[in-house]
């Protein structure tokens, strides 16, 4: 092939053995005449008596080029392609500079109207004359045709500098071929064009039009995966050998998904012992060529001899298919197989993989993943399931794609079950990996989930919890579940690897507070306390709030009893008696009447050197005890009296 020598003879026009792509549209096909032609001007009225007609005299060509390089100069790109017209109309030319300047700045504009007139001005002058143009003009007008991708105008503008002996380097103009070729799959066009570079290289001597490997990788692309022939390809490969153009890699890998898409088995034996001529010791590209085509032609058999081969022949690493080859797999074997065959592809594949293969670089971690990259994550699931059945399992990182597939979904239930099955195969998930699966839950509002995954990360003595912890916390708190925080803190209270505080508490009494479940809050506050877990100021603030909104004072009264025993003195030991919790319990207080208890607040205030605003006060006693009369609290209470008239005194309502 590459070896031998070949006498290559070039036909003017080849027919390929495919002729399903349609040609491309002819040049005049493409340029709109209308495009090009002038703006028509409004008629004057025809005078009602004929005239004779006066002579007109065309400018002089100088003049029109004045013009020319003026709109050119002040960005007026209608007027210069009017004075280029009226040039050109009269045979004439303009400079080289100015044919050229131009063409580019039509090009530059980056619309398609502007872009036909610098393709037509371009074909036009290699029409007439070629040598006005320069290659860098050529280059920048194909460089503007690849961003707008027009692909027709592209290849036509390269024939007709073939058909004008305008030979400008391949590598001025190839790559862009190249790459409108690969994203339009005009690979008919394409070989056309690279057939007539080939013979104008050879015929002519001329080294600049020699092409690259990249573009015979795209003529043997196509001849491969478009036209699907034997005969075209091989005449590529001759055209290679020819112009002294080494192949690579890919080069072999077109070669071989071709002759396994045709069932030609000696041709990939010979290509084989070809690649170890060349010096390619490793196989691993063109067995993903190979297992692409026995998959598109339907052959499973093959497909998993292949990557059995690949197996046995490659090093320690595992044959590191691509995740386009894993889902071509996939979609082959779901087609035209079934689940269990998938599984049972995995399972041979894992008595012949080394045991020191990275879990990622498995064959079994390659389709479960490509599994998931599609969709089908019920499909994974089942193949996992089956490999079970037949007690076989695969590493943990297989599970941990569909996990976080299943996350991304929503479908946390499904994740929470799974993570229970990799549980009892033995294998553990790492702290980061639980918090994500309970951030999902706790994202979903799936709070049996979330608890559920808690419970088995415990159960699997995952030493740091403290994350998955605080996201528990904060998740139920942003859900406003009170009740699910209480249960949830009851059942991790004594882990030691939980650090639970008294903020934790005061989270939960304040969420019960909030929505006035204040039973559940006095509840959780003696369960506290049972526990050992010193209450702090906003312990107090919370639960005096939620009483005095729901106007027990009675309730706050038993507090303030309590909370003088607890008052610090040194600031380091006891409850923080600060201005809030002041302020909060003289309202409530006053609210209720307990004007004893309001007194030893404002003396306790005093003493701690606690500045209050007494006009709040005395507003929440007018709302409240406005008809309060000291005379007739005496006849009931005389301490209560004494005590009211002393508020009235401390408030200044006396006066």
């Amino acid at each position: 092939m590459w070896r031998r020598a070949v006498a290559v003879r070039f036909a003017s026009q080849r027919r390929f053995s495919s002729t399903s792509e349609s040609e491309f549209p002819t040049l005049y096909s493409f340029l709109q005449p209308s495009l090009f032609s002038l703006k028509p001007t409004p008629s004057s009225p025809r005078p009602p008596h004929p005239t004779s007609p006066k002579p007109l005299q065309s400018p002089a060509p100088e003049d029109l080029e004045s013009a020319l390089h003026t709109s050119l100069s002040t960005n007026n790109t209608d007027e210069a392609w009017k004075s280029f017209k009226a040039l050109t109309t009269n045979s004439t030319f303009p400079s080289k500079s100015l044919a050229n300047s131009l063409i580019a700045h039509l090009a530059s504009l980056h619309d398609l109207y502007n872009l036909k007139r610098a393709f037509a001005s371009a074909v036009f002058l290699l029409e007439k004359n070629p040598s006005l143009l320069d290659f860098g003009t050529v280059q920048t007008l194909l460089g503007s045709m690849n961003s707008a991708n027009t692909a027709a105008p592209a290849f036509a503008l390269i024939n007709c500098m073939f058909k004008n002996r305008y030979f400008m380097p391949f590598s001025m103009w190839g790559g862009v071929i190249v790459e409108i070729t690969r994203r339009n799959r005009s690979f008919v066009a394409f070989l056309r064009v690279f057939n007539e570079t080939c013979r104008i290289a050879i015929d002519e001597k001329l080294e600049s039009m020699k092409p690259d490997l990249d573009a015979c990788n795209v003529a043997l692309e196509g001849c491969s995966q478009d036209l699907e022939s034997v005969s075209e390809a091989e005449k590529v490969v001759e055209m290679m050998s020819v112009l002294g153009i080494q192949p690579d890699e890919s080069s072999f890998g077109f070669l071989a998904y071709l002759y396994a898409l045709k069932g030609l088995e000696e041709k990939i034996v010979e290509l084989e012992g070809l690649m170890r001529g060349f010096g390619f010791s490793s196989k691993k590209v063109i067995y993903s060529y190979l297992i692409n085509a026995y998959v598109k032609s339907g052959n499973l058999e093959y497909v998993s001899r292949t990557i059995f081969r690949s197996l046995r022949e490659d090093d320690e690493q595992g044959p590191n298919f691509s995740e386009e080859t894993y889902c071509e797999v996939v979609k082959g074997f779901l087609q035209n197989g079934s689940i269990k065959d998938l599984a049972s592809l995995i399972i041979e594949t894992q008595k012949l993989e080394p045991s020191s293969i990275a879990v990622d670089r498995s064959i079994g971690y390659g389709i479960i993943s490509a599994c998931v990259s599609l969709g089908f994550l019920d499909k994974a699931h089942s193949i996992l399931d089956e490999m079970n059945v037949q007690g076989v399992s695969v590493g943990l990182g297989v599970y941990v794609s569909i996990l976080k597939a299943f996350c991304k979904e929503h479908r946390t239930a499904e994740a929470a079950q799974l993570v229970t099955e990799i549980s009892s195969l033995g294998l553990q998930l790492d702290a980061g990996s639980y918090d994500a699966l309970i951030e999902a839950s706790m994202s979903s509002q799936d709070f049996q989930s979330a608890f559920s995954l808690f419970r088995d990360m415990r159960e699997a003595r995952v030493p740091d919890m403290k994350g998955s912890y605080l996201t528990m916390m904060t998740g139920l708190t942003e859900n406003h579940r009170p009740e699910l925080m209480a249960a949830f803190l009851d059942e991790i209270v004594e882990d030691p690897r939980v650090e639970v505080g008294t903020h934790d508490w005061n989270s939960i009494i304040h969420a019960f507070c909030k929505v006035g479940r204040l039973e559940d809050a006095r509840r959780t506050f003696r369960r506290m306390i049972f526990l050992q877990f010193e209450p702090n100021d906003q312990t107090y603030l919370s639960l005096i709030n939620g009483y005095a909104s729901a106007e027990k004072y009675f309730s706050v009264l038993m507090l303030w009893n309590e909370v003088k025993r607890r008052i610090s003195i040194d600031g380091e030991k006891g409850v923080k008696f600060d201005h809030n919790l002041v302020d909060a319990f003289l309202y409530a207080l006053v609210k209720g009447g307990f004007f004893d208890a309001v007194m030893q607040v404002v003396e306790k205030s005093q003493e701690m050197k606690i500045f209050v605003d007494k006009w709040r006060y005395k507003q929440a006693f007018m709302e409240a005890h406005k008809k309060l009369k000291v005379a007739k609290v005496r006849k009931r209470n005389f301490r209560k009296m004494e005590a009211l008239i002393a508020f009235k005194n401390w408030a200044g309502l006396n006066a």
